[in-house]
């Protein structure tokens, strides 16, 4: 590794050093957090180092631009975790970090229910934290972070010391990083489902063998506003999942909730959370493909005043635009047959590749196609454990339309 920098500038410490491409380093000074590999000096030396590595960047003439993990692997190879050279990355520092985003979000909450760390937006770069009270589920989505992940555990322990951890190890993004999936792995005691509370509502959540980390905290916001318009009223909740919108309707006083969802897994828990909570008789639970149920409800001629629809990504890549586009026309298309005329449409898209301007048009397109007409009362996002880096725009990527149909 000869034609890697052998040593730092004064005073930079511990790490090797990476150099970027002449004029390639105005985008991350600018505050960008990642640098692509088409904007490194990618040396033999460099490409040698083990995925992960931490190191310096410097710019073409050794300036220093900060310290950073780094994967020769994919386009995006460094990203940035401090702004200053030679920092020692172990769980002291990761522990610093962590307490901080735990300040900010109870700030926000009065119970430890929330995103805890926020990947970039928390300087924590592949880093997903999701806190429970008293166990927390982590996601490592890049090399640096699974290098990191002893270290990560014990600042955990130290910072909020959780009864257990629940390590994710899987998804396309480590796919990317050149890292396999594999099997939750728990340190301490985790007992699931465990039980959740959000706005006043207690859910079980399967922290070990649900989607991603158990509990989508991103719609906190959401659930609460669709809730509210629900009391009297009757809801569809499609791709329910665990039953968040349709179930905390029904709390706040819907008189009938139809929660639909292809996971039998997941409905299951969502039954037990609403007879647990004297809420089994004003709900019914379809085991169903959305579009399906939605074509069937339809042909039956069922109405709602209050339809929600929170499907999963259509939109996982550049290439899947188009057709993704077209997923969410059809999708507002039938959701559309089946709400009540000055009804309430909540759909919303966790896709980041397709924008608000473009998955507002879809909808339209979808709104229109159903014969109906529409206003947009709210546009909202993720909620506030869910901040949003000020230089990546990827970190933004909830969209959530709240309309009215004519």
């Amino acid at each position: 590794m000869d034609d890697i920098i052998s040593t730092e500038p004064k005073g930079t410490g511990i790490h090797p050093v990476i150099r970027l491409q002449p004029g390639r380093h105005k985008r991350v000074r600018g505050g960008h957090p990642w640098v692509f590999s088409n904007e490194i000096e990618m040396t033999g030396g460099a490409k040698d180092l083990a995925p992960g590595t931490i190191v310096s960047l410097v710019d073409t003439g050794g300036g220093a631009i900060g310290t950073a993990m780094f994967n020769p692997q994919p386009l995006i190879s460094a990203r940035l975790l401090s702004r200053e050279m030679g920092v020692n990355i172990n769980a002291d520092w990761l522990a610093g970090r962590i307490a901080r985003a735990s300040t900010l979000r109870n700030r926000f909450f009065d119970r430890p229910y929330y995103r805890l760390v926020n990947a970039e937006a928390d300087g924590l770069p592949g880093l997903i934290i999701d806190q429970y009270a008293d166990v927390c589920v982590v996601q490592l989505n890049t090399a640096g972070m699974e290098a990191l992940g002893s270290e990560i555990v014990t600042a955990l322990q130290q910072t909020l010391s959780p009864v257990g951890i629940v390590i994710q190890r899987s998804g396309k993004i480590r796919q990317l990083e050149g890292l396999n999936g594999s099997l939750p792995e728990i340190v301490g005691t985790v007992s699931s489902p465990l039980t959740i509370l959000e706005n006043g509502m207690d859910y079980l959540v399967d922290v070990t063998g649900g989607q991603k980390t158990g509990w989508f905290f991103d719609h906190r916001e959401n659930r609460a506003r669709a809730a509210s318009l629900s009391v009297g009223r009757r809801m569809a909740d499609i791709y329910c999942y665990l039953g968040g919108f349709g179930l905390q309707a029904a709390a706040a006083g819907a008189t009938e909730v139809v929660c639909v969802d292809r996971s039998q897994h997941a409905l299951d828990l969502a039954a037990r959370t609403a007879k647990g909570s004297g809420l089994e008789n004003r709900c019914r639970f379809e085991k169903s493909e959305a579009f399906t149920a939605l074509e069937q409800l339809s042909g039956k001629g069922e109405k709602f005043d209050v339809v929600v629809a929170d499907p999963p990504a259509f939109v996982k890549s550049k290439k899947d635009l188009k057709p993704g586009a077209r997923g969410y026309r059809k999708l507002e298309r039938l959701a559309a047959e089946i709400v009540e005329p000055d009804g309430i449409l909540c759909i919303a898209s966790c896709s980041y590749h397709i924008d608000v301007s473009n998955f507002a048009e879809q909808v339209g397109r979808g709104i229109r196609d159903a014969g109906r007409t529409s206003l947009v009362f709210q546009l909202t996002g993720a909620g506030p454990d869910h901040p949003v880096h000020p230089h990546l725009p990827e970190s933004s990527y909830l969209k959530c339309l709240f309309l009215q149909l004519n």
